[in-house]
Order: C-alpha cells, then structure tokens, then sequence
C-alpha cells in the first residue's frame, strides 16, 4: 500500500519541477486567447489561475509570507495586481516559481508549504481542463501528486480512506484515522480522487465512495 507517513521535503520540488517541465510548453505555444477561457476555479480564467499559481510561488521565492498570504482575499488581490500584465510575464513568474520555489519549501521543516506544490499542480490540470487538453489531474507528475496527496491530506485531517485505483497498481492510504470508525473506501481512477480532494467538478466520472462524504475528504476550503 502507497502511504506517506514520513514527509519528504523535496517531494514538493520534484513535483513542481516535473510539471514545470510538462505545462511550460504548453502555455507558451497557447495562443492568447485561449487564457481568457473560464476554469474550474469560480470566477477565474486560465490566465487569472496562472496569475494566482505565480504570485503564490514567488511570495514562497522572496519570504513574503505574511499573515492572511492564501486567503481568498490576498489570492485576489495578486491576481488583481497582475491583471495589466502581459501574458508572457506572468509566465516568466510562473516558471521562476516552479524553478526556485522548491528549495525553499523543503526548508520549512514542518511541512505548512507543501500543500501549495500540491495546489499548483491541481490548477494546472484546472488549465488543462479548460484548454481541452488530455491529462488534467495526471500524466507525468501523478506519482508526486498521489503521496503528495496522502502527506496533505493527514495534515488537514481528513477521516482514513483507503483508496483502489484502476489506474494505480497500488492503493493508496490517505486521511488519518478515527477511533471507532473504519477507513473509508474509494474506487475508481487516480484523477477522479484528486478531484475529489481539491474539490473540483465530478461531471462525468464514476467512483464509489463508502464510509465517508465528498465534503469530509476536501484538502482545500
């Protein structure tokens, strides 16, 4: 079984590293005016996310972390402040971060960033999505993504789950256990569970989910 009791600092790093790897060419061959298409994220075009995914990096980059920096509020006001950007430096931003952002997330060593690698790598599937592309919340990088996945998931104190994965040769164990209640069950394939965690649409996906609701398993609220 795929679990993830112990942290890695550098999985984080990895993860960003290979979906550096893998979106960058994507969004620079993109023409523009597919980034004002909307995205999963209410309220958000893919420019906006990416907007969103660079100003978090970078705050990670240079130290600005202060009180209140991933709220709602402080999301949407970088994006604001980016609005009048060209597309082609937001995604020079959004590079830097997924290049620097690593090191310095492995350093906080009681783990509070990782979760943000892991968001990163969701919105880009968010992008994927909107752009019609194959591999939103998979490809390359879903072998970071999953005990990524599990390490986060202990740490916002979801209920055990113990999940089979069509597409996954091992199951994987996330959530943290209840006295007196079981390990809830999923089946299904790896993206849906992802989309499931971050809270992204379930339209046209087929799972089972037993011993636990959609909203308990949330990593992001």
């Amino acid at each position: 079984m795929c679990t993830a009791d112990v942290r890695d600092p550098w999985l984080p790093d990895r993860l960003l590293r290979t979906e550096r790897d893998a979106l960058m060419p994507l969004l620079r061959r993109t023409p523009e005016a597919s980034f004002d298409l909307r995205t999963a994220c209410p309220g958000w075009t893919a420019r906006q996310v990416l907007a969103h995914c660079a100003a978090a990096l970078v705050r990670i980059v240079e130290g600005r972390l202060e009180e209140g920096v991933f709220l709602p509020e402080a999301n949407a006001a970088d994006v604001a402040e980016r609005e009048s950007w060209p597309l082609a430096r937001i995604l020079d931003e959004l590079e830097r971060g997924f290049t620097e952002a690593g090191p310095v997330i492995a350093e906080t060593a009681d783990g509070t960033l990782d979760a943000v690698a892991l968001g990163e790598w969701v919105h880009a599937g968010d992008v994927r999505e909107a752009f019609g592309e194959p591999g939103a919340y998979c490809g390359a990088s879903l072998e970071l993504a999953l005990p990524l996945l599990s390490v986060t998931s202990r740490r916002r104190e979801t209920p055990a789950l113990v999940a089979v994965l069509r597409d996954h040769p091992d199951p994987v164990s996330l959530g943290n256990a209840i006295a007196g209640r079981p390990p809830a069950h999923y089946e299904g394939d790896a993206p849906t569970l992802i989309r499931l965690y971050s809270g992204r649409p379930l339209v046209r996906t087929r799972y089972t989910l037993t011993g636990a609701t959609e909203q308990e398993l949330l990593i992001y609220r």
